[in-house]
Parts: structure tokens; sequence; C-alpha cells
């Protein structure tokens, strides 16, 4: 581990919000925006003085970080006065696909190098019952403008086992996101979550089975990685060298410092968060402590999630034996691919890492 430390800054407004989305987010208004700001620099005015440690990566999600506008040049100028940001961080910020905005521009002029962008769909249809407020044209360009401003690590969000969706449905989705050439793939099998539209009447949504799911997500994982991208992470693929270096830190146990409401971190140690309240963190910003961090379940949970997969030497010292059955056992099944003392999980075993993952921790952890 380094000293080094990645920064994730929550913006959590909505013009709208989405028919699947559980994250904390709050509608958006200009001048709420405005006095957020104000709260959030203090923040990292208030956590540059304690750390000193360097920052290497920085990224700002939400909610939808694309309505700062050309607020993030003075946000992202308040992290570099406060904080150390080192000469090769990777600042990623999530956009909205849109033909009309400038906040391209202003996220090249504010030291940006890596976008994601929440494409989701690539058909218009899909989109309008996902709730998304822009079409397949408007992620196109949206693309293309990136491009033309120079950014060359750019990242798309890519929703699968979607309402009326099948392997045709899902093959032009794929060809779509292909067509647009991305360094980084995110994609996620939609989750239906309570306190959203979807699970207010998901019995009227034609969803997919289980079954059907994981089909599609393995065709998915076979297409992605014939087309060059590198399945490093359960729900995440690249091209070489373009991982996403600031998400990597999550899933290594690696320190991280979160600020906004709903953010977390993982400080010395020690988790904590912000609660998910807008209007108590523009009064008063306090965090909740959230136990300690590490761990050797926490080390086995998040590693597993990456391909490179996690060496149990060092999480048991000498492997049970009870554990070695399992896992010939898992192997045999094609979930697991061992090389005692270190395992990692192939695709099909990625849709059952929770099942697995419990199956390994069983009373010895």
């Amino acid at each position: 581990m380094t000293n080094s430390l990645g920064l994730y800054i929550h913006i959590p407004f909505c013009e709208k919000k989405c028919n699947y989305c559980d994250f904390y987010s709050a509608f958006y208004n200009k001048d709420t925006l405005s006095v957020y700001l104000t709260a959030l620099k203090g923040e990292i005015k208030k956590w540059g003085g304690k750390l000193d440690r360097p920052i290497d990566t920085v990224y700002i999600g939400g909610g939808t970080p694309s309505l700062l506008g050309e607020e993030i040049i003075p946000l992202l100028d308040c992290v570099k006065t406060n904080f150390t940001v080192l000469d090769k961080a990777e600042i990623t910020v999530e956009a909205n696909p849109s033909s009309s905005d400038d906040f391209l521009e202003f996220a090249k002029c504010a030291g940006v190098n890596r976008l994601s962008i929440g494409v989701q769909s690539g058909c218009d249809d899909t989109l309008k019952t996902l709730g998304r407020t822009h079409t397949s044209r408007d992620a196109a360009i949206t693309v293309q403008k990136a491009r033309e401003l120079g950014f060359d690590n750019i990242s798309l969000d890519l929703m699968i086992a979607l309402p009326d969706s099948n392997l045709q449905t899902l093959k032009n989705d794929i060809d779509f996101i292909l067509s647009l050439n991305p360094e980084h793939i995110s994609s996620y099998i939609l989750k239906i979550e309570q306190n959203t539209a979807f699970f207010k009447k998901q019995d009227a949504l034609n969803l997919p089975d289980d079954d059907d799911s994981a089909e599609q997500y393995l065709y998915m994982c076979d297409a992605f990685e014939k087309n060059g991208y590198n399945h490093y992470e359960i729900s995440n693929f690249s091209r070489e060298n373009k991982e996403s270096r600031h998400n990597i830190k999550y899933w290594l146990g690696e320190d991280y410092l979160g600020l906004g409401p709903a953010a977390h971190s993982c400080l010395d140690g020690k988790r904590f968060y912000y609660p998910r309240d807008l209007m108590g963190f523009i009064k008063n910003p306090q965090t909740v402590y959230d136990g300690e961090a590490g761990g050797k379940q926490e080390a086995l949970m998040l590693g597993l999630r990456l391909s490179r997969g996690v060496d149990l030497s060092k999480i048991y010292g000498e492997i049970p034996e009870m554990i070695r059955k399992k896992i010939n056992l898992l192997e045999n099944a094609g979930y697991i691919k061992a090389n005692l003392p270190h395992i990692s999980l192939t695709n099909s075993g990625m849709l059952i890492s929770n099942s697995i993952i419990t199956e390994l921790l069983g009373d010895y952890l």
C-alpha cells in the first residue's frame, strides 16, 4: 500500500430521477447547488488540512455531475489548492449524454482526464423505459465531442437484463457501445431496488428470469473479451492499462476519502460516511463511524471481485482441508480457477460470487 489517497466527491443533484436508480440524489436547483458547493469546498479545505497525503485519483460522481457546468473548474481548483494532486493523477467525472451543453469543455479546462458516460442502452425505446433523458444519438454526439476535445480515456455504462430484453436486443446494445470505441466499459445487471419507480411497478415489467439474465451476462462477457477488453472486475472491462484506478482502490482495500451526503470513506483502518441528508451536509457536515476496515473476510469478498483473484495463504495461512475440498468442487463445476494458494472466479463464478464467497468464508473467518 502506498501513502497516496483516492478522493471521491458526490454531486447529489438530478434533473430527473431514473426509474431504476437508488443512489442518493436531490432535484437540481441552481441556488441549492451553489450553497452545497460552498459547504463541499469547506469540507475539502478541512480534510486537506487534516491529511498530509497526496491524491492520485479523483472521482466526481452523482447524481449528475455534469449539472456543475463551469463550476467544475473552481471545484477542482479547490481540491488542488488543499491537497497535493499528483501530476499523473486519474481525474474522472461522470457525465450524462447530451448534445447541447458545454460541460465537457469546462471539464477539460478543469483538468479532468477521464470521463464516465452513462449510455446504458443504444435503443431509444429502452432509454425511455429506464427514464433516461438522452437518446442514442445524444450519446454518440457526446463521445464524438469528447474525442474532439482530446479525451482519450472514456468509460461507457451499459445495463443488461432490462425489461423486454433478450440476446438480440443485448447484441444491438453491445454493437452500439463497441461502435463508440470506449477505453473502458462498466456493465451491470439491472437490479430492482426499493424506493425506485421500477420497484413500485415491477410486476408489470417484462424482466428476464435468472437463467436468461445469466445467459445475457455470459454473452456480454464473451463479446467484450473477443473485442479486446480485459474483464478485470465482475462488472468492468478495459483496454490495456485503462482500468479504473480509482475503483480498484475499493476492491484492493486501499484508502479513499468520500465527501458529500451518502459518500463513504476508508481511512487508516476505519470506515465512515456522511448521512444521506443534503441539507444536513450544507448546514453542519458530520461523519458517522461505520466500523473497522480490512480483515480477512473483507479481503476475500473484495478481492474475488477482481479477475486477478486472491492469494488464500494471505487470508487463511494454511488453507483448511474443508476449504480445499470446496475449492475442488467449485473448480470442477467451472466456477473457479485454482492454482493454490491462488484462486479466481470464472465468468460463470462471477455470476454467483456471493454464494461462492459465503461457501469459502464458512466457519473459518
